[in-house]
């Protein structure tokens, strides 16, 4: 018996966007289980606030599972670089909003293009079998692992409601 495949073959490009997808995804999950060093937080803060736009300081903290001073001290950090405005909140002045500033967003895509180019240069050497394998799996994988982010982000977003 022949077991095909639903996907087409796919091109070392596809399977780049897709494993570069899971690798933030693993970034974000194992960063809730661990301290990880500035750079993977201030990556963190980064990916949070791309998916986030405009969530205050506190909210922020309770996703990186950390302190408000410590939180507002990463962002004056990733603020300095040009990475991340603050807005003060038109309901409330004593809430900030944080955004993802425009040079945060091209570092972002410059990074993933990064990536997605050095994982598409390791995937061109695998077979396509392989790459149809793991195209199916981390596919798998990224559902899961947004929909279990995404459960956990609504429950933490009611605990602060």
């Amino acid at each position: 018996m022949t077991v095909t495949s639903i996907h087409p073959r796919p091109e070392p490009a596809d399977v780049a966007r897709v494993t570069s997808t899971a690798a933030e995804l693993l970034e974000v999950l194992w960063g809730r289980a661990s301290t990880a060093p500035a750079s993977a937080s201030q990556l963190r803060v980064l990916f949070i606030l791309e998916h986030h736009e405009g969530i205050n300081l506190r909210t922020l903290a309770d996703h990186l599972a950390s302190t408000p001073p410590s939180t507002s001290r990463l962002c004056d950090r990733l603020q300095a670089a040009g990475f991340v405005d603050r807005e003060v909140s038109p309901t409330d002045r004593r809430e900030v909003r944080l955004y993802l500033s425009g040079p945060g967003r091209a570092f972002l895509s410059d990074l993933r293009a990064r990536r997605e180019e050095a994982l598409g240069a390791v995937l061109a050497q695998m077979p396509a079998a392989g790459r149809d394998a793991l195209l199916t799996g981390l596919e798998a994988f990224c559902a899961v692992a947004s929909a279990q982010i995404h459960d956990h982000d609504e429950s933490a977003d009611s605990r602060t409601a």
